[in-house]
Formats: structure tokens, sequence, C-alpha cells
């Protein structure tokens, strides 16, 4: 690629727009260049052979492809990095997904304590949030089991001995979640769950990453993640913990 013509405000892109196909990435690149003051070309491919000799003629395997000025960009992923600066590998490491889990997580929990409370400063609302923390995120394993419970091998001291409670695992943190959102004796049922999952979990991530210094990924949201394996998941077993332990207390002293 060729150094950045910046000072173009004219871009030019190809796009496919079929009768049966229009592809999102070429809208999203035309949206994105018109979002930065672009002034856009917009040439439609409508066939399958006019996609093909407009590759092979500009030596792409892709479409859309961009271009500003003399310059080709590419397609969208390379347009949003030479437009924005952000863009994410398939390997890069990203927190966002754990994050966007944590942060729902404590709103959906601060709206309900406030709707149904009424007032959002309680031990409900952390009760809560821990909870639909851990449904979130078994929901992420439960999207690709298998994938989870490969990566989960990697590191979890049961699964490793028991290879069937690597497939088991995203159930009961699911079963747990659900029970301690629904209070009472159903979260007495699943103290003792989350308590024996979390503890595993605590003592496997701290033996992998502490103690034998291995770089791992964290299969905490499920098996596709880039989330570094260390203190996400040690926080989220943890947390496991001290919800299978404060849950019994906080209700039998009712």
């Amino acid at each position: 690629m060729t150094t950045s013509n910046t000072k173009s405000t004219r871009a030019t892109l190809y796009r496919m727009v079929m009768d049966k196909h229009v592809c999102p990435y070429g809208l999203k690149s035309k949206w994105l260049l018109k979002r930065k003051g672009f002034s856009v070309e917009d040439h439609h491919l409508t066939t399958r052979e006019e996609t093909d000799d407009f590759k092979e003629k500009h030596d792409v395997s892709t479409t859309p492809q961009t271009f500003i000025g003399e310059e080709r960009i590419g397609g969208y992923d390379a347009l949003r990095q030479h437009l924005t600066g952000t863009g994410q590998k398939d390997d890069e490491t990203s927190y966002t997904p754990v994050l966007m889990i944590f942060a729902i997580s404590a709103l959906v929990a601060l709206s309900v304590t406030g709707a149904y409370i009424g007032d959002i400063f309680t031990i409900r609302t952390i009760e809560l949030f821990v909870a639909f923390a851990m449904t979130m995120l078994a929901l992420q394993k439960l999207k690709d089991v298998e994938s989870f419970s490969t990566m989960f091998l990697n590191y979890d001291l049961l699964a490793r001995r028991r290879v069937g409670y690597a497939y088991l695992y995203p159930f009961a943190e699911a079963f747990a979640g659900i029970l301690m959102i629904a209070g009472g004796t159903a979260a007495l049922i699943a103290s003792p769950v989350a308590l024996f999952i979390g503890t595993i979990g605590a003592i496997s991530v701290f033996k992998a990453v502490y103690l034998e210094k291995r770089e791992l990924k964290c299969a905490c949201v499920g098996g596709n993640s880039n989330v570094p394996l260390g203190f996400v998941s040690l926080t989220e077993n943890l947390a496991m913990i001290a919800m299978g332990l404060w849950m019994p207390i906080s209700i039998l002293a009712l």
C-alpha cells in the first residue's frame, strides 16, 4: 500500500449489489466514508462475473474495495483502520466482550432493584449483578460448547480428570445464576453449585497462571475469545465462591 493521501476527500468504492445479495461490508464502507466527510463514487458490482473480473483486474481476493485518490485502501477492515486507527486482528487480545457483559449485568441489576425495591444501593443489587453476570457468561459458553470445552481443558484441573465436566460446567453456571436471581430457597440450592465450580475454577486458574506462569486464553466468555486467562477468570470464580458462601448466610439470617 502506498503512502496515505489524507488530503483527498473523494473516494471510489466498488461493492457487490445483486438482486439476492447486497454486501454488508460494502454498506458499512460507504457509511464510514460518508461519516468521515468523503464524497463517494459508488460502483455496484451486479453480477458474479463482473465481481470476478474486478478481482482479477485489481489482483484482490475480496470486495468491497475502496480507493482514496489513487491509493487502494482495501476492504472494510483496512478502511476502518485507515480512517479511524481502530480495528482488531483475529489473534489480538480484547477485554471488550467480558467488560460489556459486566457492564450490562450491572445496569440490569440496578434497573431491577430500582424498579422493585425502590433503592439501587442495596446488597441485593450486588447479588443480582453477580447472578446476571454468571448467567450471561454461561450463555456465551453455551454458544459453542465444543470450543469452550477444548479451551477449558487447557487449564481446569477437574475437567482434565473428568472430561465430561468441561461440557457440564456452563450448564451448572447457568443453573446457579438463574436460581440466584430467583432468590430464597432456589438460591440455597444454587449456592453449593456456585461454591463448587467457583473453587475448582479459582484453584485451576491460580495454578496455571500464577504458579506455572502459562499464557493461555480464558474460556470465561466462550471458546473463541481472546481474553487472556488470569484476572478476569479468577474474579469470575471468586465472585461465585463469595455468592456460594453469602447467599445461605443472608437467607437463613432473615
